[in-house]
């Protein structure tokens, strides 16, 4: 049985959440943390905070132990985008784009 977690808008640009995704899939949710905990990147937290959802909810809904559950996919795509203006020389201006994401986090149990 597969259990999903969502992180909505999430403050960080979907690029960076890919590379921190591409570490933690396929693994065991308890190594996952142990990985994320020691990244030296701050938006590891937020990512950490997605796969204690989706551990959460398969063990409140489900009645999963979450020592059984596995990583299957994990994955980031594009949430909100604010704009923002820079003002440069000459009386122009530059667009900078505030990226957001959704991240998705889909936990399995393996079979012992």
């Amino acid at each position: 049985m597969e259990v999903r977690s969502f992180s909505r808008n999430a403050a960080i640009a979907p690029k960076k959440a890919r590379l921190i995704l591409d570490e933690i899939r396929g693994k065991r949710v308890d190594e996952a943390m142990a990985l994320l905990r020691f990244m030296p990147t701050p938006h590891a937290r937020l990512v950490a905070k997605a796969v204690r959802s989706a551990a959460a909810n398969a063990e409140n809904n489900y009645n999963i132990q979450p020592q059984t559950l596995r990583i299957s996919e994990a994955y980031a795509g594009d949430g909100l985008t604010f704009r923002r203006l820079r003002t440069r020389a000459r009386g122009r201006a530059d667009t900078i784009r505030r990226r957001r994401s959704n991240i998705t986090i889909v936990v399995r149990e393996e079979e012992l």
